[in-house]
């Protein structure tokens, strides 16, 4: 080490630009990923953030929230079965809502927006299956006419305490309670009770007889596994059963933004690794006059390595953290498209980065095996 810090210390300026150059591709890494999750979390939050283990579409559906629809007899052959613990209603639609404006505006006029409204069934202790998993203010709906809505939201007249309208008859929601990441579709998303949903759709179709549930939120009964009660459910005609992890990755968009930024990921950490590993190669080849030397007077071949092996670590190491510090200053302006500083996603982009680096220095490496002492004798003490 004392030799590879010793050249950063003498060449100060062309070991910091490689040190910006590789903060600045760990951000963009960092920035995508975050970007990434954000959309996604925009797309499926709801469905993710949701306490149902299992969720129960109608296969004319193909998997897809927004097409599904479970009729009354399903619903009681599902609650028949002995693999199936507690079912609960779910439905799911949007509507178009009316809400005071932002916090921001001083205009006391209302406005009309797109909002999604899940709706699950309260039971006498509270909460049932379908119910949010992350709320963080205020308190879930104990009642009809109450609503959780996604912290996101909260200053486009989604706070606690505001009421929201469904329109055109105006069906008074108010929200008593927040939660976290519990957008759907890229929408205001609100958590409300059965009966409530069930008066929205009314309002949105008055000549619709009955209200079926979207979706049937089950729960596996004690010592029965998931795979059993899906198995068992999947028999019944016209019903598929999915995990919540299936039904998030089978939702619409999801597979689409997950891959095109994926794509983008990749190819930064491709150009991280051809950055690394052609600074390290032009460097060694720089120096091949005094790597020659230090061979004639000595020096084993391994620690040759090793010294060129510690000065990219440390290179590197110093770009991974001036990437997450610059990800830290930006997240907080960057939280309302989804970026976040997640210790987690550093620490793995990190890793991935300090591997990538490694595999980059292979041809500086072979070179520096490459060195044969004799060649000090010679004018030129080049590598070939």
């Amino acid at each position: 080490m004392f030799l590879a810090l010793t050249e950063i210390r003498r060449a100060k300026f062309r070991f910091g630009g490689l040190i910006l150059a590789v903060g600045l591709l760990v951000f963009l890494v960092l920035f995508q990923q975050g970007l990434r999750d954000g959309l996604i979390t925009q797309f499926i939050g709801a469905l993710r953030n949701q306490d149902s283990p299992i969720l129960v579409y109608g296969t004319q559906a193909r998997q897809n929230l927004e097409g599904s629809q479970v009729t009354p007899a399903q619903y009681e052959a599902v609650s028949s079965l002995a693999e199936v613990g507690r079912v609960g209603r779910v439905g799911e639609g949007t509507f178009t809502v009316s809400t005071p404006v932002s916090r921001l505006d001083e205009d006391p006029e209302e406005r009309l927006t797109d909002a999604v409204i899940f709706g699950f069934e309260i039971d006498g202790s509270g909460a049932g299956l379908g119910a949010p998993l992350t709320v963080s203010d205020g308190r879930l709906p104990g009642a009809p006419g109450e609503a959780v809505a996604s912290e996101r939201n909260r200053d486009e007249g989604f706070d606690i305490g505001d009421v929201v309208r469904v329109e055109p008859d105006g069906l008074e929601i108010l929200i008593v309670g927040l939660g976290d990441d519990l957008n759907y579709s890229v929408a205001p998303t609100l958590f409300v009770s059965w009966d409530t949903y069930v008066e929205a759709r009314r309002i949105r179709n008055p000549d619709a007889v009955e209200v079926y549930p979207t979706v049937l939120a089950v729960e596996p009964a004690p010592q029965t596994s998931p795979e059993t009660v899906i198995a068992a459910i999947d028999s019944i005609t016209g019903l598929e059963a999915l995990t919540r992890d299936e039904a998030v990755d089978a939702s619409p968009g999801v597979s689409a933004v997950s891959q095109s930024l994926n794509t983008v990921i990749g190819l930064l950490l491709l150009t991280a690794l051809l950055v690394i590993g052609l600074f390290v190669l032009i460097i060694t080849v720089q120096k091949a006059s005094a790597l020659t030397l230090l061979r004639a007077i000595g020096a084993r071949r391994g620690t040759l390595v090793r010294a060129l092996l510690g000065q990219t670590l440390v290179v590197v190491s110093a770009g991974i953290v001036i990437g997450a510090l610059l990800l830290a200053l930006i997240a907080p302006t960057a939280s309302t498209i989804g970026v976040r500083f997640v210790w987690s996603q550093v620490l793995g982009i990190g890793v991935v980065t300090v591997i990538l680096s490694l595999v980059a220095s292979w041809a500086a490496v072979r070179r520096v095996l490459r060195i044969d002492p004799i060649e000090a004798t010679s004018t030129a003490g080049v590598l070939r």
